[in-house]
């Protein structure tokens, strides 16, 4: 007997002409963003939000960006954990990764404040494009936000949820190795976000761990494909061939205090984590205990012996 075929992402249809709040289509594709989640963390959203001139002007923006000397470039701090500059000559960095943020990105207080630094006299265009490419993405992000918790009952919460949230946009580049260099462009990691939309440039290089230990791969990142990720979705970066992949990922923070709603415990599904600060999460996740913790979030905020529920908390 064969072993069984390993499945691919699930893709789902998030054009904006079909996502009309309180019609069926809506409620049929809430259904399908949160069994997505439920099941593998993530899934592939077909997203007509980012025109093709917006997404070419911004990969275009990010090539440019990462040929600026390595000195402008480690420039980009914060006090905010993996909120700046990561990559070559930092220890534990995989040799091929470069990653930049920018914070409150969908701002052009926030994308000024960083083009500022890369570039002393400025550069209205990289600024613009930035919030503009931010906006729009972060459209999709509200949109499946306000699907999963239509879809738990909750959604008296979303709007203040969604007021404290606030949006990393980070740089990615993965160079493509040389002679027997590895071809790991970063190591399996969880991210710490409320949710992240990955972007590619069409260089393949994604995958995601599922539950029952297999990796599955992304295989056909076009313009119009976006990668959705609960925090809780474990994925790798795997580069091959000799091209340069190049990613963007919107990162969703939220300041204050995150509750988990009340309406999603009950006898059978006792809650599972206390309320925590978003930012003391990622400061917690740098920390020796934290880098060692198998899970992040249950270690800085989990309640004791919890019962496992299919939900996701939010």
């Amino acid at each position: 007997m064969g072993s069984l075929p390993i499945p691919n992402l699930p893709v789902i249809d998030l054009s904006k002409e079909n996502l009309k709040p309180g019609t069926s289509s809506w409620l049929s594709t809430c259904r399908n963003v949160t069994q997505a989640l439920e099941e593998y963390g993530c899934f592939v959203a077909m997203y007509d939000g980012v025109a093709l001139e917006l997404h070419d002007a911004m990969f275009s923006a990010v090539e440019k960006l990462f040929d600026l000397p390595l000195e402008i470039k480690k420039k980009n701090t914060s006090e905010k954990p993996y909120f700046g500059y990561v990559g070559r000559h930092q220890p534990f960095i995989p040799a091929l990764y470069e990653g930049m943020g920018i914070d409150f990105a969908n701002t052009l207080e926030g994308a000024q404040n960083f083009s500022s630094i890369m570039w002393p006299h400025g550069n209205d265009s990289f600024s613009k494009t930035v919030v503009s490419y931010s906006k729009q993405v972060s459209e999709l992000e509200k949109t499946v936000k306000k699907m999963v918790f239509e879809s738990y009952g909750v959604e008296k919460y979303y709007e203040s949820l969604n007021e404290s949230s606030t949006y990393l946009l980070r740089m990615m580049k993965y160079r493509g190795p040389e002679k027997n260099e590895t071809n790991v462009g970063c190591e399996s990691h969880t991210d710490k976000s409320f949710l992240t939309i990955l972007h590619q440039n069409e260089v393949n290089g994604l995958e995601i761990k599922t539950k029952d230990g297999h990796w599955i791969g992304f295989d056909d990142p076009t313009p119009s494909s976006f990668v959705v990720l609960a925090a809780d979705a474990f994925l790798v970066v795997v580069m091959n061939g000799s091209n340069a992949r190049y990613s963007l990922g919107l990162f969703t923070y939220n300041e204050g205090i995150i509750h988990i709603p009340e309406e999603l415990a009950d006898d059978e599904h006792p809650l599972q984590f206390k309320p925590f600060e978003h930012f003391g999460l990622l400061r917690y996740y740098v920390t020796e205990e934290g880098s060692q913790a198998h899970c992040t979030a249950k270690a800085y905020c989990g309640v004791s012996n919890p019962i496992q529920s299919n939900k996701i908390n939010v």
